[in-house]
């Protein structure tokens, strides 16, 4: 029987060690994309709190199921960054020091934006799709939910969190992540439970491609040229590691 020490190093270790190499080699010049989101998204939140800054950020940020198909989608990129004005900022703030912080230290920083963005507008267009089947579908929404501010880096946390957890073999920690959208949903019903899972199919869907695309680039044992996976990465997926 596994103790929780040895549990966690089965869990943790790969990763754990993707994380650590760099911040020990580079410390904090090695996450410039994240300090950067967190920096933005720090503004971002004093401007819209300012009298003359809360319409432009509204404008150039802010997404809405009524709001036409090319406007949304303009301006989601940006809306990653704009804190939920019902939310403390603090908790959008750590959620990106420490999501996209390990996403960027063990994918890079331009996959780590490409999946924060596929997550955030796959919640984006799931909305639409919600509200059109309407409140009594399974995964329908009431009309009402059109005319939400639809801001936040929340779906685009919860998708690298899986994303990155399946990457390095912490299988618990993703299944762990996605039974607590699975359990916010059926507790409280609302448009951002419903996008987390919307991100979540997103996601899961770019783990299937990347499993599928490795397969078909594998060079088969014994070959010429053949080289063993590292299994310190991605630990029981098989992928080799990273390069950023």
């Amino acid at each position: 029987m596994r103790t929780p020490a040895r549990w966690a190093r089965a869990e943790w270790g790969p990763l754990y060690g993707a994380v650590s190499t760099p911040l020990r080699q580079r410390g904090p010049v090695a996450l410039p994309m994240t300090v950067g989101a967190v920096f933005l998204t720090a503004f971002l939140q004093y401007v819209q709190n300012q009298p003359w800054g809360y319409r432009p950020v509204q404008a150039l940020g802010a997404v809405r199921a009524e709001d036409p198909l090319w406007a949304a989608l303009l301006r989601t990129p940006l809306s990653l960054f704009v804190p939920a004005l019902d939310l403390p900022v603090w908790g959008a703030l750590a959620q990106l020091l420490l999501v996209f912080g390990v996403a960027e230290l063990c994918l890079g920083w331009w996959r780590t934006l490409v999946i924060a963005y596929a997550a955030t507008l796959a919640g984006t267009l799931y909305a639409r799709v919600g509200i059109t089947l309407g409140a009594h579908a399974p995964f329908g929404l009431p009309w009402t939910d059109a005319q939400v501010v639809d801001t936040g880096p929340s779906a685009a946390v919860v998708g690298l969190a899986v994303f990155v957890s399946w990457r390095y073999g912490a299988y618990g920690t993703a299944g762990a992540v996605t039974l607590a959208m699975v359990v916010e949903v059926l507790v409280k019903e609302n448009l951002a439970g419903k996008e987390h899972l919307a991100a979540l199919m997103a996601v899961g869907v770019l783990c299937l491609l990347v499993a599928a695309r490795h397969r078909q680039v594998r060079v088969p044992t014994g070959a010429p040229g053949h080289r063993r996976p590292d299994r310190r990465a991605g630990r029981g997926s098989g992928l080799p590691p990273i390069q950023s």
